[in-house]
Parts: C-alpha cells; structure tokens; sequence
C-alpha cells in the first residue's frame, strides 16, 4: 500500500458544499470582504496607524492557541504585520521513542500523537507494517476499521465544532458540541475499553471484535445527530454575528494551499477536492458512497461549514458499515504476527510460550521502506517506515498534518486584526501533540 502523490485532481462532480439559502445570499458579502483584504500590502498596512509597530506573544499557556503554540506577533495598532508560530514546548520524541518499541507495541506511542483522533494514528503505523510485512487482513477488520475511524471524525469534528465555537464568543457550543461527542467517547470505551489513546488497530487487524449490540448503539448515536447538526447550522451557520467574524478572514487560495503543503479542510476549502479516501482509496472507502465536501472562497467560514458538512458524510458511511459489515475474523490468522486465541492459552504450553514472545520479542518485518497516508481529520496523516529486518523499527517519521498546516498561518494573518488571529487559528484546527511529536 506504498502511497505516491499523484496530480491534483480538481473538484470531481461529487464536490459539494452545503450552506443554509442565508449563507447563500450572504456569498456578495463574502466577496466584498476578500476584495477588501485581497488589496492589502505593506505600505497600507502600515498606513492604518502612526503608532510605532508593537512585538506581542500570543501563547503558549493561551487557551485559544488549542495548546502550548506560541504566536510572535508584530503589530501595527491592530492590525497583524507579521507573525511566526513558534513550536517545541510540548515535545516528546516519540518518533525516536518508537526505535526501541516492537511494532506490536507502536500502536500504544503513535495514538497519542493526535490524541483527538487516535484512531488514525493507529491506522496509518499498522497499514505501514502491513504493507511491509505484506500481510492482507481480514474484511471485518477492514470494516471494523472504517466504522471506528470514521466515528472518530465525527468526534474530532464536533470538538471542533466546540472549541471554534468558544473561541469566536458562542459559548453554548462549547457545551453542546462537548456533549454529542461525548456520545461517540462512550461507544468507543464500550468497544476498546478506552475513551482516548485506545490501542485497538494493530498490526494484522483489530484487538478485539465488536461487542453484542454494537449495532443498536452506532444506530442511537446516527439517530440524535442530524437534529443536533440542524441546530448547530440554526445556532452558528446562519448568525450574523457568525458570518461577520469568520466570512472574508484568513483567506487562501488554492495555489497559495498547494505551495505550501496545506492538506484537509484547510485545503478544500480552496475549492480543490483533495480527499485521500476518494484520491487514492484505502480499507474499503472505494465500496461506500460519499461526497467530498469543498468550499468556494478558502475563508475561515468554508473551513468551518466543511468540517460541519463532513460530520454528516462521515454518517452516510458509518451507515453503509452497519449494512456491508461482513461476519468472520477480525485479524489474521498468520501467528507470526497475531497472538493465539485467549481460550488456547489456558490449554497448550505451546500457545503460552508463543503469546510470551508476540508480547515481549514481538514479530520480525523483513527489511525495506514504505510511506502510507490516510485522511485524518486534519488532512494528509502519513507514516514513513524503515524496517532492518528486526523486531523494531530503524525508523519512523509521521507526516502529521497540523504541523505542516500551521505554516500557512503567517499567509493568513497578515493584514487582518488581532481578533480574527483567533478564528484563523481556531480554523486550522491544530493538535499540538502531533505538531510536537
């Protein structure tokens, strides 16, 4: 499953963008905003006030900065002259930490990178050790994947949903947002014994098979949200207020998104239909119907509206897993890289002492290289891994996608005001686990 990028495939004729018929009307708006700011360049920026430029911080202990990012700002009165994201307060190394764990241990230290959608994280390590171990996994697995990832962007956008909320002034969607996603923490501790950090994608397969009733659980969870979606377009989409603070602001353009590297919404929003499932399919996406979900003006507001629409592409799947979800095994049965069954170990001596050394030793990849990406939340997740033939790996590197969106964010600043350095920020939706990783 070596990925290669290819050209950029431009808006099929599935791309869709919904907004509410107010949103619509309010596009002239939109316009007139960006070609208010399109002009903007040093010499009128500076213009705006004599007063001397100012140098402020902004972070990293500021809650707005979604973690311990630290934005350097030059100010002209309130107006952002130059800024610089300044990274590494929360550092871990857990890129050098995965040289000295088994690749059955990997999925406990990559998980945490982005720990709003740990999923992902599992899935691209493990599909990176399958395509090097050249080990083909179960369809339920392949499924129970999909199903599980695609719940966690729904939850990973609805904490978006609520932390953009609060940033901007709309405090009750910190709460609402909070609760639904709540809702898809509790199906996940049902399912992996976890809310977060869950260890349940492994090399082969999944830990665990779905538990009796999963199917009614999922279902309750697709049933209260469209009407929570509906009030969240009634609560924000259509404000204006809303508009006023997101329509027009931290403007890109397409080709501005593509030199630098920006992938997921921040690059739909550009209009430019770059969707890994649909691009270069993996699991099973080539199977189920959805829509890649763009935008037309590359503003805060289409980044937003695209997270909010994708909640509701993420369920059109999620019902297709509760209808295609095939019965069988849930990982491989290659005992080379999977353990024997838990009933087997209480009956053979020979079963045990090969449980002990899955666990301790773990399993061999024969040597080579490979670089495997996913559509996170984010955008592009990738895992480039080398393998010497041992039972670790010689090296991983994770292409996480808040590390390479958040260079955009100087572009996105300059010559708005101080104010909107919040919504842009909030915008780009960075984990700074992933960032600092």
């Amino acid at each position: 499953m070596s990925a290669t990028t290819e050209t950029v495939i431009r808006r099929p004729a599935d791309a869709v963008l919904r907004i509410s018929e107010d949103v619509a009307l309010a596009a002239a708006d939109v316009s007139s905003a960006q070609a208010g700011t399109a002009d903007v360049g040093e010499g009128s920026v500076a213009a705006h006030s004599g007063d001397e430029p100012m140098l402020i911080n902004m972070g990293p202990q500021h809650p707005s900065t979604h973690g311990v990012l630290r934005i350097a700002m030059e100010l002209q009165g309130e107006t952002v002259l130059r800024s610089k994201p300044i990274i590494g307060y929360l550092h871990t190394g857990m890129e050098k930490t995965a040289e000295d764990l088994t690749y059955l241990q990997g999925p406990t230290n990559v998980t945490r990178m982005d720990y709003a959608s740990p999923l992902f994280n599992e899935l691209v390590f493990c599909l990176a050790v399958e395509d090097l171990l050249g080990t083909e996994i179960p369809p339920r697995a392949t499924w129970i994947r999909m199903l599980m990832c695609e719940l966690n962007r729904m939850s990973s956008h609805l904490l978006f949903l609520a932390t953009n909320g609060m940033d901007l002034g709309a405090v009750g969607m910190m709460l609402y947002g909070w609760k639904e996603r709540e809702e898809i923490l509790r199906f996940f501790e049902s399912v992996t014994g976890l809310r977060m950090n869950h260890n349940y994608i492994r090399p082969g397969g999944v830990a665990a098979d779905l538990p009796d009733g999963w199917q009614d659980d999922v279902e309750r969870i697709l049933a209260v949200l469209p009407g929570r979606l509906s009030e969240f377009d009634t609560l924000m989409t259509g404000q204006p207020i809303w508009r006023d603070r997101t329509q027009g602001v931290g403007v890109i353009t397409a080709d501005e998104a593509i030199a630098m590297s920006a992938t997921g919404p921040l690059l739909r929003s550009t209009g430019e239909a770059w969707d890994l499932r649909r691009t270069m399919p993996y699991l099973a996406y080539d199977e189920v119907e959805f829509d890649v979900v763009v935008g037309a003006y590359g503003d805060t507001f289409d980044r937003y509206s695209i997270r909010l629409n994708e909640i509701r592409e993420s369920m059109r799947i999620v019902e297709q897993c509760l209808d295609k979800m095939p019965k069988g095994l849930y990982r491989t049965e290659d005992r080379k890289v999977t353990p024997p069954p838990r009933a087997r170990i209480d009956e053979s001596m020979e079963a045990l002492i090969h449980h002990f050394k899955i666990f301790t030793e773990g399993f061999k990849v024969p040597p080579g290289e490979t670089y495997v990406a996913v559509e996170s939340p984010r955008g592009e997740l990738g895992c480039y891994l080398v393998s010497d033939g041992g039972p670790k790996p010689q090296r991983v590197h994770i292409r996480a996608p808040s590390f390479v969106n958040l260079q955009s964010l100087p572009h996105l600043m300059y010559g708005g005001l101080l104010a909107d350095a919040i919504a842009i920020i909030s915008s780009i939706d960075p984990i700074m686990g992933e960032v600092d990783r």
